[in-house]
């Protein structure tokens, strides 16, 4: 990489004009500072024009080996005051810790002379023994015969059992016929006949019973012979695991701007769950910060961006640039970045005065609103004020307000509350029925080339990143959305959205995902870049009057 010393790079081209952050990047929710993204560019034309290592990245390749990876460049001042700029990658690149002009990894595991590939040897070695025993031809033929005699022991009981009750029914119409026609001896005669059938039938049931167990338990014991051993086997590799995960956090040891190091260990062990996930500490955020302050360099702004084929679920787009993840790097990087100023949390300012309810229509059975973009629709963890707050204050006697549907902070537009408990349960029915029509008006960051269709894109939430939603197509719920053209320029596309369904964020992601359209809403901080707003607003609302039945709409232009 051009004027890495080794990992420290200068800027190519004159950078006297640009003025420095006065703040450090908030990771989680950012806009990328100029010199970051002039840093970026830099980078970004190193990886297209290198020949030093190779990757495919799936840039001009189908292969299904091809895949993205997410890069960072930290933005710093050297100890002799240079400003220049750190690169680093998440992850390996390949089988590759180590490529040139990147900065080394917290903690390299695939050094061959260190602890992790010792005891990662013997794990592998178990679970080696664990697949052998497994699929061992013998064993695989004992339980497929332990299966067989349960299931003929079964056929085996039922049948006798259908034998003792059609003999059953017999003998007590026998019965009834020798107490109508015998008597004395005769009668008893029958009757002890009839019993001893009874008993005989019953001890026949018994000793098959004793007949199959017996088979059952002598291939049980044969089949027990191997799954205990294969039990030990699991209880060996999950202890070794577990003692390897520990030993392996323990030696991710982060540093912050204040001097303090703690490992990965420490820094989750107050969390909910205190188990690191995996890749702790492998994202490029985590090791440029650690390898500034390892060598004396000042942070003064952070990047990252996609490069390459988009992921499947996540929304990744080549060349674009997204916040650091929050179930691995958030807790890291609350660590390490104390002790450096940081631009507040943009999610967490609010100004009341700047967020004006507008009230379209009210009755005695609901409110509808147009909320305004950075308003939340419900109380948050850290702001109360949203509309619902106001609502309770406007309307103190009501048995409402009634949360019915909600709109994302950043997202303006149209909202109706319940403000009685009759008017809640025929709004809620509508919703959950889905006769209540939705028309979103969205601004793109791209041009489309058709003129409408639709986008289907089952979707979950991240486990790993939340609020962020994944398209998945084997645990998500069916996601619908059909969408036309209203305008478009050079730049951006105007379009109506029209949800058929109500998944968290499902707007966002169909617009932004590659097998959607591919093209994000601009201002979109979670799914594209950050702007003055997520240009998104619920644009006509229609549904039935809780109470008269009537149908009737409800239309607010968007500001944008």
């Amino acid at each position: 990489m051009a004027n890495s010393i080794p990992f420290f790079t200068k800027f190519e081209s004159d950078i006297s004009g640009y003025e420095l952050p006065k703040q450090f990047t908030f990771p989680f929710y950012y806009t990328p500072h100029p010199l970051c993204i002039l840093a970026a560019n830099q980078l970004q034309q190193y990886l297209l024009t290198q020949n030093t290592w190779q990757y495919d990245f799936g840039l001009n390749s189908d292969s299904a080996s091809a895949s993205g990876k997410m890069f960072g460049v930290l933005l710093v001042k050297s100890p002799q005051g240079e400003i220049g700029y750190l690169s680093a990658f998440s992850g390996k690149i390949g089988d590759d810790n180590h490529l040139p002009g990147f900065v080394p990894p917290v903690f390299d595991i695939l050094e061959q002379d260190g602890f992790f590939q010792t005891e990662l040897a013997a794990i592998t070695q178990v679970n080696a023994r664990v697949k052998e025993l497994s699929a061992d031809p013998e064993y695989l033929l004992v339980k497929a015969k332990l299966d067989q005699q349960k299931n003929q022991y079964q056929q085996a009981e039922q049948a006798q059992r259908q034998i003792i009750i059609k003999n059953r029914a017999s003998r007590k119409a026998q019965r009834q016929e020798a107490q109508n026609q015998l008597s004395g001896e005769q009668l008893t005669k029958e009757l002890d006949e009839l019993a001893k059938q009874s008993v005989a039938e019953k001890n026949q049931l018994k000793y098959l019973k004793q007949e199959w167990q017996a088979l059952i338990n002598d291939t049980q014991k044969r089949v027990d012979s191997t799954s205990n051993q294969l039990e030990m086997l699991k209880e060996k590799r999950k202890a070794l695991s577990n003692t390897l995960q520990h030993k392996l956090f323990a030696e991710y040891q982060f540093l912050n701007a204040e001097g303090e190091q703690k490992n990965l260990n420490e820094i989750f062990a107050k969390l909910t769950n205190p188990i690191p996930p995996a890749g702790s500490g492998e994202c490029a955020a985590p090791k440029l910060l650690q390898f500034a302050y390892l060598h004396g360099y000042k942070p003064l702004a952070l990047a990252e961006f996609w490069w390459g084929r988009s992921p499947k679920s996540e929304v990744r787009q080549h060349q674009k640039f997204y916040p650091s993840c929050h179930s691995k790097c958030h807790p890291i990087l609350g660590h390490m970045l104390e002790g450096l100023d940081v631009e507040p949390n943009p999610l967490e300012q609010h100004d009341a005065k700047a967020h004006h309810l507008e009230i379209v229509y009210e009755d005695e059975a609901m409110v509808v609103v147009n909320k305004p973009a950075g308003l939340l629709s419900v109380p948050g963890k850290t702001i109360q004020d949203c509309v619902y707050a106001r609502l309770q204050e406007r309307y103190p006697e009501a048995e409402g307000p009634i949360v019915i549907h909600r709109l994302d902070m950043a997202t303006s537009g149209l909202l109706v509350f319940a403000l009685t408990k009759r008017a809640n349960k025929s709004l809620q029915k509508q919703f959950i029925s889905r006769t209540v029509k939705k028309t979103y008006i969205a601004l793109l960051d791209g041009v489309l080339q058709e003129q409408e269709g639709n986008v289907h894109l089952p979707m979950r939430g991240d486990p790993d990143d939340r609020p962020r939603q994944l398209v998945c197509f084997e645990h998500g719920k069916p996601a619908h959305t059909y969408w036309r053209v209203l305008s478009k320029d050079d730049t951006s596309t105007r379009v109506e959205l029209f949800p058929h369904t109500g998944r968290t964020h499902q707007l966002r992601v169909h617009c932004a995902h590659y097998q959607g359209l591919n093209t994000p809403i601009i201002g979109d901080g979670l799914y594209g870049e950050r702007g003055q707003r997520l240009h998104l607003h619920a644009f006509r609302l229609e549904f039935d009057h809780p109470y008269s039945k009537q149908r009737i709409s409800f239309e607010v232009k968007p500001d944008f």
